[in-house]
């Protein structure tokens, strides 16, 4: 939450403290990005919490088991770019609920986890629900520019992934 500024009078204020340089985060692309990953999350996890349960981050580490089980917490955050601890959190509470069963060390960081049965359930019905959200989002777009849209964030996050040595890395 945004602190209010005192009351003061405007001839109390400097004027001079517009940068010269300042972002218009209106057009600033990675601030749009942003601005819509979260109210995407946002709302989400306002519709899946109460009719499933989860939330995004739970949906989204169950979506990665749906597709590739048995995998250990360190791959799950890597593959989702969750972090290590969040990816810990939530395996442990989809796991107090039954929708997630660890092999191995039950504990430890080399077990591995998939979805219970229940949890295939679960996966499925957020699946349906995922989908349907997607189709809301996407509404009004035909499919050729979904598919244009899609390859663009696509190039985006490769270009966020690569790692620039220092004699590489652009002014």
């Amino acid at each position: 939450m945004r602190k209010s500024r005192p009351e003061l009078p405007p001839s109390a204020l400097p004027q001079d403290r517009r940068s010269p340089h300042a972002l218009d985060l209106r057009g600033f692309t990675p601030a749009t990005i942003t601005l819509l990953a979260q109210r995407i999350s946002a709302t989400a996890s306002a519709e899946y919490r109460p009719r499933f349960g989860v939330g995004v981050t739970d949906l989204r580490i169950m979506a990665l088991l749906g597709a590739e089980p048995w995998l250990a917490p360190v791959d799950v955050s890597e593959s989702t770019g969750l972090d290590k601890a969040a990816v810990s959190r939530s395996l442990r509470d989809l796991r107090a609920a039954g929708l997630v069963e660890a092999a191995g060390q039950p504990t430890g960081r080399r077990s591995l986890f998939a979805l219970t049965d229940a949890g295939l359930v679960v996966h499925d019905q957020l699946v349906e629900a995922a989908k349907a959200r997607e189709r809301r989002l996407l509404q009004g777009f035909s499919a050729g520019e979904h598919a244009q849209l899609q390859a663009f964030l696509e190039r985006m996050l490769r270009n966020a992934e690569q790692k620039f040595d220092s004699a590489h890395r652009p002014d």
